[in-house]
């Protein structure tokens, strides 16, 4: 997955050692973060004790472990409430999952990839990569096609080139071009599909979340398995996604996902 480069300064190369504790999905120690840091010995030491300190991280003494602390929990469940569709679009996608039977996600950009914001298993659930929490690509993903195919033309020429291209089967988009013609499809058919393109044997049918402006606001899908179903059955379902996802948007109203903004900006400096 292509990484996005961290601001400048201590607070950026601080918050990239939290990205980088965070995404070994388990307590990790120091020698296993040092290995796969750009940072020095001491330096990270340094970032891992300031945030040990500031509750970003907690340190097991027993284990000689870091993992994400409890202030950090906190503040993710505030962006949670505060940043992302998932608490308008709870009970559209309840109600969504129990109707299909299958695994539902909502997702959003970060970035130019996939944040998965909210996850409802089907009735009987099948093992797969999305998690709520996760970060997945977009150029291989049902959810991440059908949020990129409606992006503004300059926009999507920012998030094509945050893409890797990384070819996790046989059916994924190896290169921009390829994918950009897919994206025109999807458009204009007013749907994507994954067609075992992030993981073997999984497909799934997914629509675009839009503000009446056409902006794009998340992506809603329904995850399976080739065993279960077929894409010719999975489009059956778009007509009842895309209701679910106009209705999302239309609660959603006014919200906004936080776009990232130039540093002079932010700063008040023209």
């Amino acid at each position: 997955m292509a990484k996005v480069q961290s601001a400048d300064g201590t607070v950026g190369k601080a918050l990239d050692v939290l990205d980088q504790v965070a995404a070994f999905g388990r307590p990790v120690r120091f020698s296993e973060l040092l290995a796969k840091s750009r940072f020095p010995k001491a330096t990270l030491y340094r970032f891992l004790q300031t945030l040990t300190n500031q509750g970003m991280l907690a340190y097991d003494p027993e284990r000689q472990t870091y993992a994400p602390g409890i202030r950090l929990v906190r503040l993710a469940h505030a962006a949670w409430q505060q940043s992302s569709l998932a608490p308008v679009a709870r009970p559209h996608i309840d109600a969504l999952s129990a109707r299909i039977g299958e695994t539902v996600h909502l997702a959003q950009l970060d970035h130019g990839q996939v944040l998965y914001v909210d996850k409802r298993n089907a009735a009987e659930p099948l093992e797969m990569f999305s998690d709520a929490g996760r970060i997945g690509p977009a150029y291989c993903t049902g959810v991440g096609k059908a949020m990129l195919a409606y992006l503004e033309p300059t926009a999507l020429t920012d998030a094509l080139g945050m893409q890797s291209f990384h070819r996790f089967t046989g059916k994924t988009h190896a290169d921009a071009a390829s994918l950009r013609a897919d994206l025109a499809t999807i458009r204009e058919r007013g749907f994507a599909f994954d067609d075992e393109e992030h993981e073997p044997g999984i497909i799934c049918v997914a629509v675009p979340v839009l503000a009446r402006s056409g902006r794009v606001m998340g992506a809603l899908s329904v995850t399976t398995s080739t065993e279960r179903e077929t894409l010719a059955g999975l489009s059956g379902l778009a007509p009842e996604l895309k209701a679910a996802a106009r209705a999302i948007a239309e609660e959603a109203g006014s919200w906004r996902f936080p776009e990232e903004t130039p540093i002079n900006t932010r700063m008040g400096v023209a």
